[in-house]
């Protein structure tokens, strides 16, 4: 019995933007799962905690989910676009809110 994870299948580009995209999305790919996922949560946590210059991590975080949106659109169901847009939105709220405080 071979204690040796399974391989990931490669990232495979259709379209222009999937081919730019490769380098870094190969990067991502090689990395272990919950590094992405731990990096977007500490620029959330980070971003909120910053005042005015939150919105600068917070900006980050909306583009690489704006990002990974673009990249997986064409194989999600409507309600999974709406979940994501609904987070992104959140996150840009957030980002407005450090930007214009009251």
């Amino acid at each position: 019995m071979s204690s040796s994870p399974t391989p990931r299948p490669e990232p495979v580009a259709t379209n222009a933007f999937e081919r730019a995209s490769l380098p870094l999305t190969r990067f991502i790919a090689q990395l272990p799962p919950l590094v992405p996922i731990v990096v977007v949560f500490l620029l959330v946590i980070v971003g909120a905690f910053l005042g005015p210059w939150g919105a600068i991590p917070l900006g980050l975080v909306v583009l690489f989910l704006l990002w990974m949106l673009a990249l997986s659109w064409p194989r999600l169901t409507t309600s999974e676009v709406l979940m994501r847009a609904a987070v992104i939105v959140l996150v840009l709220g957030l980002a407005a809110i450090k930007l214009f405080p009251r």
